[in-house]
């Protein structure tokens, strides 16, 4: 398969402890030309997403740059009743998160109950299915995974286009900085008019204060020394 083809795949978190209910799901996604990863139990789920969780804490799970798997998950479909954590359970956990929340994710059960469908769907549960899933019923989830990549596509265009922004300003700001200054260039004549200023402003100011006098001894005339 081809790196377009690829790229162009939606990737499938399959959440189920029944061995028999995770592959009939990886087929059914498989023969849809989707990428299935599956998983047995909430936790796993929760630590192939790369969301760190900590017993008794009172903040909602976060995703650990550690663990956080590169690889984009644009669909989770986990059963209802797991042992451990419930798919209920798991949802919340979902959508609790910043960087997983708009992740859809479909819950699926063995046992039609209202009142359990009713609250998947108020926490944000995009469908709620009946087993066993059907091939119909994964067509329909074609379009909320849609959703996924055009958001991708969106988020990624608006990173190019403020990168593409920003730069002509900074190439501006690099280009005034590289420009060479100016040299002043000194101007000859200018200055040989000042210096003649000068030279006739000391002449003139020299003749107006003339010579200095000479001072003469007196002459002592008529006196016979003694």
């Amino acid at each position: 398969m081809g790196m377009a083809a690829a790229e162009q795949q939606f990737h499938v978190l399959a959440v189920d402890d029944s061995l028999i209910d995770r592959k009939l799901i990886e087929r059914l996604f498989r023969t849809s030309a989707c990428q299935v990863t599956t998983v047995d139990s909430g936790n796993k789920a929760l630590e192939f997403l790369g969301l760190q969780e900590h017993e008794n804490h009172p903040n909602p799970p976060h995703a650990c740059p550690h663990n956080h798997q590169e690889v984009e998950v644009n669909l989770i479909i986990t059963d209802y009743c797991m042992p451990g954590m419930t798919g209920y359970d798991l949802l919340k956990k979902i959508k609790e998160s910043s960087s997983f929340r708009n992740i859809p994710v479909v819950i699926m059960s063995s046992e039609n109950v209202p009142s359990r469908i009713n609250r998947c769907l108020e926490e944000g549960a995009e469908e709620f299915f009946l087993k066993p899933v059907r091939l119909s019923d994964v067509n329909k989830l074609r379009p909320h995974m849609m959703k996924t990549k055009c958001k991708s596509f969106q988020e990624s265009e608006k990173i190019v286009t403020k990168e593409n922004q920003e730069s002509p300003e900074i190439e501006k700001v690099i280009s005034e900085q590289s420009q060479p200054q100016p040299k002043t260039e000194v101007d000859t004549e200018q200055i040989q008019q000042i210096q003649q200023f000068q030279g006739n402003n000391n002449k003139r100011k020299s003749m107006e204060e003339g010579p200095s006098p000479k001072r003469t001894r007196p002459r002592y005339s008529g006196l016979t020394a003694v």
